[in-house]
């Protein structure tokens, strides 16, 4: 995808689909969004990361860096592939993911498929399986015979296993390779319906049109496939605890700051590596979507590190990141890199050079533009033209949601500045993006339904609710992909014939 060129999308998480079976997936319902996007003139499709959730059903704090989500897995291909019957299901709620429910039924769904393959496919399917294992094996067969731990331990920390298994002795792992071997082919033949969805949305996508956006989170969660697998990656004690841990400052938002307690990298050793992990992880990124945000950019040039044991983040010290010299042992490998860096919050000279420097655009909220003057740095003229402009992310309130927040000054400015009100300030937001410089303009959905703070996504620092925003078609009707496609066509975004102007 040429990050150059004037293009608009709409963000929304594959979770967030409506669906039969408790949470959006890869079925008929992305092909449906798919189909939605274009008519509304739309080429871009953000994600959220797509890797396995975590602690709080967060996208954000996954078992693996590589590895997809199984709650993603859309059951009806396996239906028709004869691998699983039909299934009675649950009366979910079709407007909110309840994890605690959903993803036992679906694992339990899963298992069922993944035995009817080994019992009934083809030889061409078993070759297609066998294939696939072979070309991911790098990172697959130490995620699988994570996952293979885990699971009769329920879960437990990886620190906490057999010292054979948590120090990785290569008898301990042969004998535990021997002895989970049915359950690594099982977490094997999820991971293989992963990419194969993915892989066919992506390329139904692509005819239309249409370019999938992923989201690559900067760190790794502790008890990850990935910190087990390589603890010398990491600033590790020999018990295998974090040493120091990732996180922000104190500031405007919060005075104990955020320690999010990810272990953080030892860029020396991987510096001695030529940033081989790093690079794979980014071509694998690559092989299921067009572009890719990194969240979290500032923390290449500088970040934050915080004592392994502070409760918060008011102890902590800024260390130098790695820089340019990441970025390019990752473009000698793999060629130019189509990343979006977001570039949000303590934001140094450093980090705006490293990004220009590598020629990533930044991004640009909307909703920050408001509390300051005419020349604040979100406000539309401003933005550059490497840049992409958001009426907010994930991690924002909708706009509406912001309106009925906003004070007093907060609305008469962006009212003057927008010739807007209550009724119609989400489409004021949306065309402010598209008709900006910014070569690219991204809108949650929740924005272009103009809905409030009901239907937010997440709240970041809470804990519990979140990520399980769902939509319905009966929400969406004709109207808003009409106007999304008006603004969208005459900002220079999308097909002029969708003006439909009087010859």
């Amino acid at each position: 995808m040429n990050l150059n060129q004037r293009a608009s999308g709409v963000l929304l998480h594959i979770t967030s689909l409506p669906g039969p079976h408790g949470m959006g997936d890869f079925g008929p319902d992305a092909y449906r969004f798919v189909d939605w996007l274009q008519s509304a003139g739309q080429s871009i499709w953000q994600l959220l990361p797509t890797t396995p959730i975590g602690p709080g059903d967060s996208p954000y704090q996954g078992v693996s860096a590589f590895a997809g989500s199984q709650w993603m897995v859309a059951l009806e291909p396996l239906v028709a592939k004869g691998w699983l019957a039909a299934p009675a299901v649950p009366d979910f709620d079709a407007r909110h993911v309840d994890y605690g429910r959903v993803t036992p039924w679906r694992e339990q769904q899963l298992r069922a498929a993944a035995a009817g393959f080994f019992e009934r496919a083809t030889d061409a399917d078993r070759r297609a399986f066998a294939a696939w294992c072979l070309a991911q094996q790098s990172w697959l067969d130490d995620y699988t015979l994570f996952m293979a731990i885990r699971s009769p331990l329920n879960g437990q920390p990886w620190w906490t296993w057999e010292d054979g298994l948590k120090r990785r002795d290569p008898k301990a792992l042969a004998t535990a390779r021997k002895q989970y071997a049915d359950e690594i082919a099982f977490w094997q033949f999820v991971q293989w319906q992963f990419d194969e969805q993915i892989g066919a949305l992506k390329a139904y996508a692509n005819a239309r049109g249409v370019h999938i956006m992923g989201d690559l989170p900067i760190f790794v969660a502790h008890d990850s496939a990935d910190c087990w697998s390589r603890p010398d990656l990491y600033y590790l004690d020999d018990d295998f605890q974090t040493t120091v841990v990732a996180g922000v400052p104190p500031d405007d938002l919060g005075p104990l700051g955020q320690r999010w307690g990810n272990p953080l990298y030892r860029w020396d050793r991987m510096a001695a590596e030529n940033y081989a992990w790093w690079t794979a992880r980014v071509k694998r990124a690559l092989s299921q979507a067009d572009v890719f945000r990194i969240d979290h950019f500032r923390g290449f040039a500088g970040y934050y590190e915080i004592p392994g044991d502070s409760p918060d983040a008011k102890r902590g010290e800024w260390k130098v990141g790695p820089g340019m010299a990441l970025f390019e042992a990752i473009k000698a490998a793999l060629g130019e890199l189509p990343i979006v860096a977001e570039d949000l919050g303590f934001i140094t000279d450093d980090v705006h050079e490293l990004r220009d420097g590598c020629g990533f655009p930044g991004m640009k909220i909307l909703q920050f533009a408001f509390g300051a003057e005419g020349d604040h740095e979100f406000l539309p003229h401003m933005w550059p033209r490497a840049a992409v402009a958001y009426t907010g992310t994930h991690d924002n309130d909708t706009v509406r949601g912001w309106w009925n927040q906003a004070s007093p000054r907060e609305r008469a400015f962006v009212g003057s500045y927008l010739a807007c009100g209550e009724h119609d300030i989400h489409w004021a937001m949306i065309r402010a993006c598209a008709n900006s410089v910014a070569n690219m303009a991204v809108y949650p959905l929740q924005d272009v339904l103009g809905f409030d703070s009901a239907h937010r996504m997440n709240v970041p620092g809470v804990l519990g609710g979140n990520w399980g925003w769902r939509f319905q078609w009966d929400w969406v009707g004709s109207e808003p992909a009409r106007v999304l496609g008006l603004i969208t066509a005459a900002s220079g975004r999308g097909p002029f014939e969708l003006l439909k102007l009087p010859c």
